[in-house]
């Protein structure tokens, strides 16, 4: 899959397969989702109790196994990490408060504009802002360090682990939890959204497949190749809405979502801003995770932990729209991306000191 053709075909595959698994029991604009599913599989570990997202989501886990796959065949799984492993793990954890006061990471946010969904505008508005933001610091020199070589057992553990998970799945014992009413009661059956999760994170490792790296390509190279999936996954998501009797356009009453307008475009915002310093959204940092990049397995251990504390903390927003505690915890992101964001810009002393080192040592 080479070329913009590539990447609009992978944008149709994921667009059509994400309809199809609502089809077969997803909940609505769900088809995948990295965030909420991250989420649920936090509840089924019983890292937090809201009964109502808990269940072991066999996409996320076919993502990760595919994408681990697909780079041991073509020789891409490289095993590397060590650049800023605890600020990236922060970051992990804040974007999903933004992700999850939206209701959605960047892959759903298409998915619920391909279902009609009009506080997704809203959303996109709000991380387009957010990337901006990020490109400012990446501009004047943000930069969370170089990464190193690592042992190649380092790199084989999170996909064991999400091999492991997939066994817990089939298996149910007693102490993981599975929810018995909506939404983490509504899934596909396991083998189909195994084999989707498999066929997205080939496609997307191949693709080099993220939102966030399209809209900052855009804005900063004037490059449309990554941003050509995503409005691929967004025209073939809404023809397969439209197909199975899904689409439904406005505001109200839109499947897992708020319409608190201000608080969806906070959201994204946060969730932009702290994607493009990472380099990737959360499926970008799946995939990396899976290539051996443990930087970006760091990354998704904050997704999950911050998840985790979403609901514990009633920091998550519900169709009935943000909470306080929740709006407060976006607030306290803000100013601690802020602080990262400044704190890891490489001053040009810094970097003509280091040049200067270097020729000293040649």
């Amino acid at each position: 899959m080479k070329g913009k053709l590539g990447i609009v075909t992978a944008g149709a595959l994921v667009g059509i397969l994400s309809a199809l698994l609502v089809k077969l029991g997803n909940p609505g604009n769900m088809g995948v989702c990295i965030a909420c599913f991250i989420r649920d599989t936090a509840g089924a570990l019983g890292l937090h109790r809201a009964e109502i997202v808990q269940y072991i989501r066999p996409e996320v886990i076919g993502i990760v196994l595919g994408a681990f796959i697909i780079s041991l065949s073509q020789k891409e799984f490289n095993v590397r990490g060590g650049s800023s492993p605890f600020v990236r793990f922060v970051l992990g954890f804040i974007l999903m408060i933004g992700a999850l006061m939206f209701l959605g990471c960047p892959l759903r946010m298409i998915l619920r504009l391909g279902g009609g969904d009009l506080n997704a505008v809203v959303g996109l508005v709000g991380f387009t802002a957010g990337i901006g933001i990020g490109i400012i610091f990446l501009n004047k020199g943000f930069s969370l360090k170089r990464n190193y070589k690592l042992s190649k057992f380092e790199g084989y553990i999170f996909p064991v682990l999400n091999a492991a998970l997939l066994v817990l799945l089939v298996s149910a014992p007693a102490f993981i939890f599975f929810s018995k009413k909506a939404p983490g009661a509504e899934h596909a059956p396991i083998i189909i959204s195994l084999i989707v999760g498999l066929v997205v994170g080939i496609i997307a490792q191949r693709t080099r497949l993220c939102m966030v790296g399209g809209i900052r390509d855009l804005i900063m190279f004037k490059d449309s190749y990554l941003i050509s999936g995503f409005i691929s996954i967004f025209l073939f998501a809404t023809i397969g809405n439209l197909i199975f009797g899904f689409y439904k356009l406005g505001f109200a009453g839109q499947p897992v979502a708020h319409v608190d307008g201000v608080w969806n475009f906070l959201g994204m915002l946060l969730a932009g801003w702290c994607s493009v310093l990472l380099g990737g959204c959360p499926l970008r940092q799946l995939i990396l995770s899976a290539e051996g990049n443990i930087d970006s397995v760091m990354t998704v251990l904050g997704m999950l932990l911050g998840a985790a504390f979403c609901h514990n903390f009633s920091l998550a927003s519900s169709a009935k729209g943000p909470t306080v505690n929740g709006m407060t915890a976006v607030i306290i992101g803000f100013v601690v991306v802020a602080l990262i964001s400044y704190f890891n810009i490489e001053r040009t002393e810094t970097i003509k000191m280091r040049g200067e080192l270097k020729n000293e040592t040649v």
